[in-house]
């Protein structure tokens, strides 16, 4: 974004809301498409909810912006695993697109153990004048055939299908936290807390294990992987990040195993900033490739953090989410919020990335000016097209009017799960139940 960061309009162009919402319908991933003409949600539910722009027209054209739903559609069922006596969640913990190369969208869901590969397509015409079978789709008795008949096609209503291509399952002892779609289009890879697998798509059966860092001895576990992603541009890259704030780049022409890294970035601990929870708080919860492919981007609890890829020995840049927090800790820890595990993505050219806080509040730096932002989704202050107002807060002494006390957030209202449209600043953001479109202020 070229103008100034804090006096950014930003105007809500869209809000899907239930105020009945059940844990179900907690939303647990966002993700735009490679045009982000579409815009999907997985969430708690296992269901899908697929969103798409709507086209500009020359009557109303503001209305560019808005998302509507396109498709919805029940990506993965509970299922139970009789051997470990496990239920296993129907939750969707991450959606990857593909490209698109015809008609047809192609998506990628996964929960805990199980990727699928879905087609959504469209239909408008349906086959009419069958020779062997009736309007009913009954079979005909052949001797009352007397005439060949050529079928043709009808139009019919829009109907948006979406079937299941492939099922990528049985390859996961742990919980898969990651897939990432490969610049070959060819394979992707699935992470979980200890197990980094390479599948080609053409295969269910069967994918190559890149990394394993399970220990002979599982009393000897000192850290799980808790993000991978590929590398934007080159098939043989990827990164994988760890609960021990660290990150790891690996070349697959190195060899069949990755077990050996190619490089290694982790910042050197401040003495001064030790405490009980420095290793739960040095936790990485997510990692993201720019998108020119030259810096990767990680998310801990308290920091977001830009680093280059040609310098391991700490990062570029370091960006305080709410370091309001570091008081907290203690309590943050009792309540379970020390392990929330909160995304962090790019804009389209790389020059402003966005992350997640607590309250509904969400943040957005400005890497050319340094200049960051608060901004909140909520129903109270996000009514359509609504200008967002920047948001502050108070840490100790006098509150002003317009800021909010550290004591008085809500740390049930997170925002975990942001995306932004690839080449335009629209940005969704999932609040709990509740997801939210913002745009630039179009005068």
């Amino acid at each position: 974004m070229e103008e100034d960061i804090d006096t950014r309009k930003i105007n809500n162009s869209f809000l899907r809301d239930h105020s009945y919402a059940t844990e179900a319908d907690i939303i647990s991933t966002v993700e735009f498409n490679h045009t982000g003409e579409l815009l999907a949600t997985g969430d708690k539910g296992g269901r899908v909810v697929i969103f798409q722009r709507e086209q500009e027209s020359k009557n109303q054209p503001h209305r560019r912006g808005e998302y509507n739903v396109y498709s919805t559609f029940q990506s993965h069922e509970p299922e139970f695993d009789y051997l470990k006596s496990l239920e296993i969640e129907e939750k969707i913990n991450k959606i990857r697109w593909l490209p698109q190369q015809n008609a047809a969208y192609f998506l990628l869901s996964t929960n805990d153990k199980t990727v699928k590969l879905w087609k959504v397509s469209e239909r408008d015409k349906r086959p009419e004048g069958y020779n062997l079978k009736d309007e009913d789709g009954r079979l005909r008795d052949p001797s009352t055939i007397t005439t060949l008949r050529v079928p043709v096609l009808r139009p019919m209503d829009l109907m948006v299908e979406a079937t299941p291509r492939r099922v990528f399952a049985n390859a996961h002892t742990y919980h898969i936290n990651s897939i990432s779609v490969n610049s070959d289009y060819e394979t992707y890879m699935s992470a979980d807390d200890l197990r980094i697998n390479l599948w080609n798509f053409e295969i269910i059966n069967q994918s190559f294990n890149i990394v394993d860092i399970k220990p002979a001895n599982m009393e000897e576990l000192t850290e799980v992987i808790t993000a991978a992603e590929f590398h934007p541009h080159h098939c043989n890259t990827f990164v994988y990040s760890s609960s021990k704030g660290t990150i790891r780049l690996c070349d697959m022409r190195a060899s069949a195993l990755c077990d050996r890294h190619s490089k290694f970035f982790e910042e050197p601990e401040d003495p001064s900033n030790r405490s009980f929870f420095s290793e739960i708080i040095s936790s990485i919860s997510d990692v993201k490739f720019s998108h020119s492919g030259r810096y990767i981007m990680t998310r801990d609890y308290l920091t977001v953090k830009v680093w280059d890829l040609n310098m391991e020995n700490r990062p570029i840049e370091t960006y305080q989410v709410h370091d309001y927090l570091r008081s907290k800790l203690c309590s943050l820890y009792e309540n379970d919020c020390i392990f929330d595990k909160f995304e962090c993505v790019w804009n389209g050219s790389d020059s402003v990335i966005m992350t997640g806080s607590y309250n509904n509040f969400f943040r957005m730096f400005d890497r050319n000016t340094k200049r960051d932002v608060t901004l909140e989704a909520s129903r109270e202050n996000s009514k359509p097209r609504a200008i967002l107002k920047p948001r502050k807060v108070c840490v100790g002494g006098k509150r002003r009017k317009d800021e909010i006390s550290v004591d008085s957030l809500d740390f049930s209202k997170k925002i975990l799960h942001t995306a932004w449209h690839p080449s335009e600043n629209i940005i969704a953001v999932a609040a709990t139940n509740n997801l939210y479109i913002f745009q630039d202020k179009v005068n």
